[in-house]
């Protein structure tokens, strides 16, 4: 069986990591662009972007911020293909949600339900999934279909037979919430039986589980999902906190041994994934 070379999905910020929990975490458009910048010399196929406000450190929805970003990646990695967050975790009037895509970024992220994480819930309605995708799918942006648990992958399916998400297909399998699936073999399998025709995929894990989760999608020929919005510590003591760098240089450290090759974001792009109207 021939594996394909691993996707290597990087997830820099987040929504939650602020700088009183570590210095590591960028949260600047300077910042988030120059930790990019350096993930993609060392090697990654496309980036899970979040916006944070520079005058409070908060996540925004706001397009101009997001536009410098943009800006800034695609000055230094041109073929980077670049995954906006359409999360509604602080913020989910529809209007802000798809405020990004008017940047028409590559990707979006579509989570395909409502989930309860520790301590707050993250809402997606039936009528927001959907109006996300049919926005996506006007602006020719691929949805990054996010997986909590098995129910997401079947309202997927929905959405697939509805021809509102259309292929090439990707979805992020997310593991480790208090509330969703968890990084175990058997877990895996069942999502990855429940996957899209000829869907590619990436598995994380949150907090201790981010270093299993990479383990497993690297032995069994998936993609892998690493950054700090996951994971803010590199052991599992919790004593010494990672670094964005460090994390993806671990990564590529595991692909070595199962000489898994990284894919390229040109590779990754030509599969179908650049927005074929992106702006230039």
């Amino acid at each position: 069986m021939k594996i394909q070379p691993l996707i290597v999905n990087f997830t820099p910020t987040g929504m939650v990591p602020t700088k009183a929990m570590t210095p590591h975490v960028p949260i600047s458009v300077s910042e988030i662009v120059e930790q990019v910048h350096e993930a993609c010399e060392l090697g990654i196929t496309l980036v899970h972007l979040h916006a944070r406000s520079e005058t409070t450190g908060k996540p925004t929805w706001e397009a101009a911020v997001y536009g410098r970003i943009f800006e800034g990646i695609r000055q230094h990695c041109p073929d980077l293909v670049l995954c906006a967050s359409l999360s509604g975790r602080d913020f989910n009037e529809f209007a802000k949600r798809s405020e990004v895509l008017s940047l028409y970024p590559d990707m979006g992220s579509l989570t395909l339900s409502s989930l309860n994480f520790p301590h707050q819930a993250s809402v997606n309605a039936p009528d927001m999934i959907r109006q996300l995708a049919e926005a996506m799918l006007e602006k020719g942006v691929h949805p990054e279909m996010e997986v909590f648990d098995m129910g997401m992958l079947h309202y997927g399916h929905y959405l697939i037979q509805k021809e509102i998400i259309r292929p090439p297909f990707y979805v992020n399998i997310i593991a480790g919430n208090v509330a969703g699936m968890q990084a175990h073999l058997a877990e895996l399998g069942m999502a990855l039986h429940l996957l899209p025709k000829g869907a590619y995929w990436a598995f994380g894990g949150i907090g201790r589980q981010q270093l299993p989760a990479a383990a497993m999608a690297i032995a069994n020929g998936g993609g892998v999902r690493i950054g700090l919005e996951d994971n803010i510590y590199w052991d599992n003591a919790r004593k010494q906190l990672a670094t964005n760098i460090g994390l993806v240089r671990r990564v590529h450290e595991l692909a070595g041994m199962f000489e898994r090759k990284v894919m390229t974001p040109a590779e990754f792009g030509a599969l179908g994934f650049y927005n074929t109207q992106r702006k230039k």
